[in-house]
């Protein structure tokens, strides 16, 4: 498998076209999908917490063992293009969900601006803005949500 990135490849194939490189690569490092969410039952309404995974490093929205979060962190979430079909809860801002919709990535979109600052620069990143899953008390987590997620 290259290790090379088409260019523009979200604009020119689908998710499932794209090799593991670029599904990746797609990926903005914003960490919002690492907030815990809080799902009503009744109306499947989705709220975001700002408790993060804890294996987010709450000052770079980056997971600090991607590689191994699997194992760590038994009901992470592994997007694939089957399971974008039917996870509800990504954010509008999300490159994977906008790609799925056929719309254009942000400008601050790394692959775009060029600067994988650009998306903590544009308030679009759970950078500088979560709390670790491991310093809050389970039953206290409501006491965490947030609006700025949308």
């Amino acid at each position: 498998m290259s290790d090379t990135l088409r260019p523009e490849f979200w604009k020119n194939y689908s998710l499932a076209e794209l090799t593991q490189v670029e599904w990746e690569a797609l990926c903005d490092g914003c960490g919002l999908c690492c907030l815990i969410k809080l799902e009503d039952e009744d109306t499947q309404e989705v709220a975001y917490t700002k408790v993060a995974c804890k294996l987010l490093d709450c000052s770079t929205a980056r997971c600090s063992n991607y590689p191994d979060r699997l194992q760590y962190v038994p009901d992470c979430i592994q997007l694939t293009p089957e399971k974008l079909e039917t996870i509800h809860w990504l954010p509008s801002s999300c490159a994977y969900r906008r790609v799925e919709q056929g719309k254009s990535l942000p400008s601050w979109h790394y692959l775009i601006s060029g600067s994988r600052e650009s998306v903590i620069q544009a308030r679009k990143s759970a950078a500088g803005r979560c709390l670790t899953e491991s310093d809050i008390h389970e039953d206290d987590i409501e006491d965490y949500i947030v609006r700025w997620v949308r």
